[in-house]
């Protein structure tokens, strides 16, 4: 079976700084609490990211706006297809409303949607309020 969530939250940056910042392979690992990740700009290129724990390629790319790429942990059976994650970066007045669904989860893998709140939104608010 696999899962599909939606997940948002606002970060206190500009859609672009917070765009900027997932797109760029040392902010990504500093928003991210540390880890190693090597990421890129570029639609088709791959990406790898908490000590190669993620990865993928860039699938779509709009400047400061959308990022969808597809994804997968060392935890993906060898014979589950790539999850596909979809983030979009709107104007709030509080910064960024940052939204993301994650798309054909395998279900082994249902804790990731917690892992976007303590691995990826709360470091991100962390790194950009003391910005």
């Amino acid at each position: 079976m696999l899962i599909k969530f939606r997940l948002q939250t606002v970060i206190p940056a500009s859609p672009t700084e917070v765009y900027k910042a997932w797109l760029n392979s040392e902010s990504h690992a500093e928003m991210t609490g540390g880890s190693p990740a090597i990421v890129n700009d570029e639609v088709g290129k791959p990406f790898a990211a908490h000590n190669a724990y993620l990865w993928g390629k860039n699938l779509v790319l709009e400047p400061n706006s959308k990022i969808i790429q597809s994804w997968r942990t060392t935890g993906f059976k060898s014979t589950d297809e790539d999850s596909e994650i979809e983030i979009n970066f709107e104007n709030h007045e509080k910064g960024t409303l940052l939204t993301l669904t994650h798309s054909k989860v395998p279900e082994q893998e249902a804790h990731v949607e917690q892992g976007w709140v303590s691995h990826y939104f709360e470091p991100m608010i962390a790194y950009f309020t003391d910005k």
